[in-house]
């Protein structure tokens, strides 16, 4: 997990974090803490201690991290406040799930109207640059490009009419947020620079699973995956985190950066966790139905140019079971 120089960014500067107390938002904020510098971050409600006492607790923030509440659906709320002499802003505040009631009004209108909030909010405050967490998800499924061509970033979107006809809503609402962005940043002159990871997985210090933890969680208790139209690799939350600092502090990061250890199929990745623990039931696939992905080792050539060196599978995957463990989920 390491990362190339810090040009960009001054250290002990003013830096904004949406969705702070997720997954990857808390560390994210840790390791800006650990970087030295002064950190606000927002959270869904100030006074759920789930969200709060994780951040709280990490070195440095009884001096340098501030909590404000924010309504993604409300640009009038902690929104301006949270990014008000911030120099930049690491947006990753968006829902995530993969069963919803609503889709438009849980998934779709909170990651759009959201970040265009958001980034309006960035630009009126003078931000210096925003990064933007979407996902790989924006990139693929693409059907119409060849299997056998490495993906290029900038170039490949995901399918919108393939993304309504299979109804996967989150893989919707990250994408049309990503463009969205991306007309706002052109239109308005912003600094824009995006990060695409993949399933996140690693060590966890939230007093929750989130969903990319629970795909894991599911196999481990031998549970059926069924997520051949989305899955394309895994990434460790540390380097997750890492490169969204690496964009904002390194002033030749441009564009779109698929964040992924290896681009691999489910077949693969289930393969991998049986094999590792054949103590727990783990479901093996066995039919492969991803015959569009390309496997790749190294993915994400954008960031590994920038100094990015990705934590090996196991690795991550150990100190996640740990997680597990030690949380009494497995």
């Amino acid at each position: 997990m390491e990362a190339a120089g810090d040009s960009a960014g001054a250290r002990g500067g003013l830096l904004c974090v949406t969705g702070g107390s997720g997954f990857i938002g808390s560390w994210l904020v840790r390791l800006l803490l650990d970087r030295g510098y002064t950190v606000h971050a927002t959270v869904k409600n100030l006074q759920d201690e789930g969200e709060t006492k994780h951040l709280q607790a990490l070195d440095g923030a009884d001096t340098r991290l501030r909590l404000f509440q924010m309504d993604l659906l409300d640009p009038s709320s902690s929104m301006r406040p949270a990014i008000e002499g911030a120099r930049g802003v690491f947006h990753l505040a968006s829902p995530l799930t993969l069963h919803t009631q609503d889709p438009e009004k849980e998934l779709l209108e909170p990651a759009l109207k959201g970040t265009l909030s958001v980034l309006r909010a960035a630009k009126d405050c003078s931000v210096h640059r925003a990064v933007l967490m979407s996902s790989k998800s924006a990139m693929l499924p693409n059907p119409a490009w060849p299997a056998d061509k490495v993906m290029v970033e900038d170039d490949c979107w995901a399918d919108l009419e393939l993304l309504r006809e299979r109804q996967v809503q989150g893989t919707l609402s990250k994408t049309l947020a990503e463009k969205a962005a991306w007309e706002f940043a052109e239109k308005e002159g912003l600094q824009l620079v995006v990060l695409n990871p993949g399933t996140t997985l690693g060590p966890f210090f939230t007093p929750s699973v989130n969903t990319s933890l629970n795909i894991l969680l599911q196999l481990l208790r031998g549970q059926e995956l069924e997520l051949d139209a989305v899955y394309t690799g895994w990434v460790d939350v540390r380097d997750v985190a890492q490169s969204a600092i690496v964009l904002y502090e390194n002033p030749s990061a441009k564009g779109r950066h698929l964040c992924l250890a290896s681009m691999e199929r489910l077949v693969d990745f289930a393969d991998k966790i049986a094999d590792m623990y054949p103590e727990f039931p783990v479901h093996r696939i066995k039919a492969d139905k991803q015959g569009w992905l390309m496997r790749d080792k190294e993915p994400s050539k954008k960031l590994i140019d920038l100094g990015v060196r990705f934590v090996p599978f196991d690795v991550t995957i150990r100190e996640t079971v740990d997680c597990f463990r030690s949380e009494g989920l497995i």
